[in-house]
């Protein structure tokens, strides 16, 4: 079944009435001004806004209902767009980074009526002039009668009509160019048809990309600054602006001998340069999807506040990619992802065989010494944070502390704590991790994600230490997480975790290439500086930050001479020491005041 979508429109006439019967549009799909503040009631999953420039009340009043998409878009709104669709807006022409561009997603039709013309030859050329039907500057005209003033008799130009042409085409009575240039009012279906003509004379706009789609050359001529801005910048042959441009049409397709003959010349370049225009724009080839298909195949995922300290979502967007729109927060200064589809990765087996080992050369269990050795190392900082009255409430008979590992996986840090002297517990989402854990360790472990998954009764209601070793990065909503790690803790108890930095050396030389290489199911992204912040607002009071994850030959410029024991790195392993440089580190803290960002009532 396909989904249930809804078309506003302000136009209630005219050519908007035309659209709605050569599409057969459903009238049930349309709704009015009125039914537009009920709206809200559908629950709607997302709105699609192609408005050229979208006025900031109406993005306001819009961003209130659901997550927002913008085709096009060039208004200041642009930059807050939970996601950008850019089909007609090159990315080099000054705006920011859209999350996709690619003008192969216009409604171009895969059968082209009439045979591609081959290279300019002395044979007839044939020309369409093409404005649009609101071509208010004249250009349509403008072009015909500059290319029908001296008649060539192997120049066969047809142009189609507008409605509200400064030079209308009902004043054109005695125009040279109604006697040298076939009108035509309306052509059915012109994409389709443009491989009927060797050349397109048109603006910047969708016509002119359904002529390199079916092999015409084009050649364009602006209304508009913005226009001749986009053409440059998407790479098409202008002749400039406005009458001006228009104008020099005939010195660029007339020889200047009198101009009695067709440049073929130029046109040989102009087919050549438009050739590889398609192939720029992967318009070279039958389109894999149609904007509506890609639209249609997102599954948004958009958070209205921070999932880190719970700050309404503001507007500061730091970075798009394909499926992927990264802010900063304002508040706690994390930074956190949309996506309008779920990460590719699934915790199961495969998880921590095929894609551990492409990622670290062996697989998860090929690892676990390594692995034993570093939870070797945090148990030693838990311990001695940890503290150290040996008789209070919550050691067990035996004197053993609980220790809750959240995302345990195959357990090595269980293992470790049971080595420790503590009495480890384990909850991991992958099936296949539990049972290894319960049968090959015998550990107790439970099966399911955090918080929200049931615990056995024969678990601990208390735990002196929580932990989440790489695990909270890959959590949509922080908020109960903290909630419910707060309720688990003892007085006293620790809460640790390790993640990715956005302050190391990675982030630092690129913020942009490290959140692009950030896997897809990171949902937030970290920094030892902005998580005390961030831990204070959610009720914890940070013990210690352990800066990990050294990597010498990430450094810029020198990182690629610092090979293992050179003195190059030993050097920048000391710097990224010194400075706190890693990519990764590891957090302690305990629970403290009620946490800043709750209602006053649930302050308790």
């Amino acid at each position: 079944m396909g989904r249930e979508a809804w078309l506003y429109l302000e136009k209630e006439a005219g050519s908007f009435e035309m659209f709605f019967h050569s599409v057969k549009f459903n009238p049930e799909w349309r709704i009015t001004e009125k039914e537009l503040d009920n709206i809200s009631a559908k629950n709607l999953e997302c709105i699609v806004i192609d408005r050229f420039q979208t006025p900031q009340e109406e993005f306001s009043r819009y961003r209130k209902l659901a997550p927002l998409i913008g085709i096009d878009e060039g208004g200041p709104c642009r930059e807050n767009f939970d996601f950008l669709i850019d089909i007609l807006v090159p990315q080099n022409c000054g705006y920011s980074q859209p999350n996709i561009a690619d003008p192969s997603l216009l409604e171009l039709l895969p059968e082209i009526h009439g045979k591609k013309r081959g290279e300019a030859d002395d044979s007839a050329v044939k020309v369409l002039i093409s404005f649009g039907r609101e071509d208010s500057a004249g250009l349509g005209l403008a072009a015909a009668e500059v290319l029908t003033e001296k008649k060539v008799n192997n120049l066969e130009i047809t142009r189609l009509g507008s409605w509200m042409g400064k030079d209308s085409d009902a004043k054109t009575g005695d125009s040279q160019a109604k006697e040298n240039a076939r009108y035509i009012e309306n052509i059915p279906g012109l994409g389709s048809r443009l491989a009927e003509y060797d050349l397109l004379i048109t603006h910047y706009g969708i016509t002119a990309y359904e002529a390199l789609y079916s092999g015409t050359s084009v050649l364009l001529v602006s209304p508009t600054d913005y226009h001749e801005k986009l053409a440059q910048a998407a790479g098409f042959y202008s002749a400039g602006l406005g009458k001006k441009g228009a104008k020099k049409l005939g010195s660029l397709l007339l020889n200047s001998g009198g101009g009695n003959g067709i440049n073929y010349s130029f046109l040989q370049n102009l087919r050549r340069q438009c050739a590889d225009l398609a192939k720029k724009h992967n318009l070279d080839r039958e389109p894999q999807q149609t904007l509506a298909g890609l639209i249609n195949s997102f599954s948004v995922a958009v958070s209205r506040n921070c999932p880190i300290c719970a700050e309404p979502a503001g507007e500061i967007i730091i970075c798009r990619f394909a499926e992927r729109t990264y802010r900063r927060c304002a508040r706690c200064n994390g930074i956190y992802m949309d996506r309008t589809s779920p990460p590719p990765i699934e915790y199961e087996r495969e998880y921590f065989f095929d894609f551990y080992k492409k990622q670290y050369g062996k697989t998860y269990l090929e690892d676990f010494p390594n692995l034993i050795n570093m939870a070797k190392r945090r148990l030693k900082v838990i311990k001695k944070l940890l503290p150290k009255d040996e008789g209070r409430a919550g050691e067990n008979a035996l004197g053993e502390r609980a220790l809750l590992d959240i995302g345990c996986a195959y357990g090595p840090f269980l293992a470790a704590a049971r080595d420790e002297g503590f009495s480890p517990f384990g909850i991991d989402p992958a099936e296949d991790a539990v049972s290894y854990v319960q049968q090959t360790l015998d550990i107790p472990a439970f099966h399911g994600l955090f918080p929200g998954c049931e615990i056995p009764e024969s678990a601990p209601t208390s735990y002196d230490a929580v932990t989440l070793w790489f695990v909270i990065e890959h959590l949509r909503d922080c908020i109960p997480v903290f909630s419910e790690i707060r309720k688990l803790l003892k007085p006293g108890g620790l809460f640790a975790f390790s993640t990715p930095s956005f302050s190391g050396v990675s982030g630092r030389s690129s913020l942009k290439d490290f959140l692009l290489n950030s896997p897809g199911d990171h949902w937030t992204i970290w920094s030892p500086k902005m998580c005390k912040k961030a831990l204070k607002l959610a009720g914890f009071n940070v013990k210690k930050i352990v800066v990990s994850g050294h990597h010498p030959e990430r450094f810029p410029v020198l990182g690629r001479f610092a090979k293992r024991k050179n003195l190059i790195y030993w050097l920048l392993m000391a710097f990224s020491k010194i400075f706190a440089r890693g990519d990764t580190f590891e957090v302690y803290a305990a629970a403290a005041e009620p946490p800043q960002y709750l209602p006053q009532e649930e302050k308790q």
